[in-house]
Formats: structure tokens, sequence, C-alpha cells
């Protein structure tokens, strides 16, 4: 079938996207599903730093690539096997598929799966062979992104990358649900595991990093402390309900005993790990250049008893995790939509991750029906 879809044919263009456009929305020929795939309509889908990552050449991608990774959708057509969705069904896209064979799957969310990590590096659909679906009017393959490719009209998953939510989730909501939510919620409940007598302490309050303070917000602490560069973000944290809020140069010697970190930038993880109490938890969800180094101290470590974790796409089992955030949503105690900084079209991308790289927006959302 013929799609629209935003494609990225090179690495690194120079800023303002705006002006240079590396992000070109294009017709392709989307592929049916196959054994063990869906096929989905597009209602929204999430601009998140990973897809920024790739456009300004952080986190390297064959190309040519449809980019996104954080959506929702409509389920039109199941492939052979496909016996638990239904047509119709509303779904959240998951950039990390589990095959729940391998030994990582074992981990109940810690580490990645190693099938869904391997067709992710390549470009390709998991989990056997090497599938891809998209194709350009030349015929050439256009790779998928994190085996998702939401920015488009429509997409074909591995069952595996799709999660059912109910269609009372609004579309802009359950597609956060996907990656921000799951990350950053995560790297709270499932990595820091915070009990009533912690403070938790969020460094970097983009889309993750919010995610992260409204989960924190969402359950007994003794209080959630925002930490940003930007002003508006602290005032923002402390709309939210936010305790306290710094700028890195204010914190002083102010610590919390679990520290999230989820801006990926070598400084922020120093930042985070000052700031962490003695006997603490340092926890870090971003994702910086595959060179970037930081620099701690190791003793402090042994003399203090610390800890650093690493939680990738928050520690996350998707099939558990997102009902749970979604029943949160219901409950009203995780505000999900004030994630969502502003509703754009697909042709507003290249100027969506200028927004982005000046760090001025929460969640753009893409709403595909305007």
């Amino acid at each position: 079938m013929k799609i629209r879809g935003a494609v990225l044919r090179e690495m690194g263009a120079a800023r303002p996207y705006a002006r240079t456009e590396p992000m070109s929305i294009e017709e392709l020929e989307l592929d049916g599903p196959g054994p063990g795939e869906v096929l989905i309509r597009l209602s929204a889908a999430g601009v998140c730093h990973s897809d920024l990552s790739v456009v300004d050449g952080n986190r390297p991608r064959p190309l040519p690539m449809l980019l996104g990774h954080e959506g929702a959708g409509i389920v039109e057509e199941l492939g052979e096997g496909v016996t638990d969705l239904e047509i119709g069904e509303q779904v959240v896209t998951v950039f990390l598929p589990r095959c729940g064979e391998c030994a990582n799957c074992r981990t109940d969310g810690k580490l990645p799966c190693t099938p869904g990590s391997a067709t992710n590096g390549a470009g390709t659909l998991p989990f056997d062979g090497h599938k891809v679906r998209l194709h350009d009017d030349s015929g050439a393959e256009v790779l998928h992104h994190l085996g998702a490719s939401v920015f488009a009209s429509h997409a074909v998953l591995n069952r595996a990358s799709v999660v059912p939510v109910a269609s009372d989730v609004p579309a802009s909501i359950a597609a956060v649900l996907g990656c921000a939510v799951l990350t950053g919620g995560g790297a709270v409940l499932n990595a820091g595991s915070p009990g009533p007598e912690d403070e938790i302490m969020i460094v970097g309050l983009g889309g993750v990093g919010m995610a992260a303070l409204i989960t924190a917000l969402s359950i007994e602490t003794a209080g959630v402390i925002g930490v940003d560069a930007n002003p508006d973000k602290l005032v923002r944290a402390k709309e939210l309900g936010a305790v306290e809020v710094y700028t890195p140069e204010q914190l002083g010697e102010r610590r919390a005993p679990i520290v999230i970190e989820c801006v990926g930038h070598a400084r922020a993880f120093e930042t985070a790990f000052s700031a962490t109490a003695v006997g603490g938890k340092t926890v870090t969800v971003g994702l910086p250049a595959p060179d970037a180094q930081s620099h701690i101290t190791p003793v402090t470590l042994t003399a203090e008893a610390r800890t650093v974790i690493g939680s990738y796409l928050g520690s996350a089992v998707p099939s558990r995790d997102i009902p749970v955030y979604a029943d949160l949503w219901r409950q009203g105690k995780l505000p999900v939509e004030e994630l969502v900084s502003d509703t754009i079209g697909l042709e507003d991308l290249n100027a969506a991750f200028d927004a982005l790289a000046e760090g001025t927006v929460v969640r753009q959302v893409i709403d595909f029906q305007r």
C-alpha cells in the first residue's frame, strides 16, 4: 500500500533544520504484514530525543530510514499467527521488542532483548531474518527505526512491538506512554525502587525527565526535586508538584537518596552523581554520544556505599508496565497530558526537531488526523 512518511537520507545536517530539511516527507510503498506482524494506522506519534540523535548523527543508524518510534494507532490488519489482537483495537508502539526467550529477556526488564537489539541496530523488523517492509518509488529499501517507523500514516511492526491500550486513553497520551513514560517512569519505579521516606531528584526535565517527575509524584515519597538549566522547565516542575527546583549551579550541597539522570549528557551525569546522597542510587537513562565521557571520583562509590544503575527503556517490560501507567492516568494520578507541549502535523517535523534541540519543549506530538 502507498503511505506518507518522514525519511532521513543523510545525518548531521546543519541547523536550523527548518531550513536544511533533513527529513523529507515521501510517498512510500509499505508491504503487508508477514507472519507475527501487524499493520497499524497511526493516530499520534511523539517527537523524541532518540529521533533527534539520529538526525544530528550522535547515534548513527543505517540509512535511508523512516524515523519515529513513540506512537499510537489502530490495528488494520493482522499477520498470520497473530490471534491476541483485534482489528480496530488501539495499540501503543514500543521500540524495544522482547522475544521472551533469550537470557536477557529473563532479567525482568533489566537487560534489553538480544535479538531485538540486533534488529534495531540493523534497521530491520524483528525477529527472524532481516525483514524490511518499506520501499521508495525506485524500489530501494527504506529501513525501520527501532522496529517502529511511526513518523508515517501507517506502519508494519512485529507483534512484540505493540501493546494494546483501551480506547478511553486518547491517542496523544497513549503514544507518550510507549517511550517517555515507559523510560522515565521505569527509571523511578523499576530502577530507583523508592520507599515512602525517600526523596527523588530528577536531573533534566525534558520529555523523559518530566515523565519521571510525574511518576515520582504519583507515588508516596518524601518529595520530588527538579533540576534543569532551563528556568521555564523549573517553573513547570514546581507547578506540577515538585517541592524544590534548582539549576545545576544552584544545587550546592543539596543531595537526595535517589537521583534520576534523564539528559543523555556527560555533564548531567556528573551533576546527578554529585547530588546523590551517601548510600544512595544514581539512575541514568540518558543516552549520550558514544564517545562522551564523565569524570567521577570512584572512591566515593566505596566510601559512601553508593550505587550507579543504568536503566535502558526504564528497565521495562512494556506489556507489563504500559497498562500500569494507563491505569495511573485513569485514576488521575499521572497527568501525561501535561507532557505535551504542542500538537503538530507531519510536515512540521523539521521545525519540531529545532525546538527539541533548543530545549524549549517537553513533548511535541504529531496528530495524524490534522
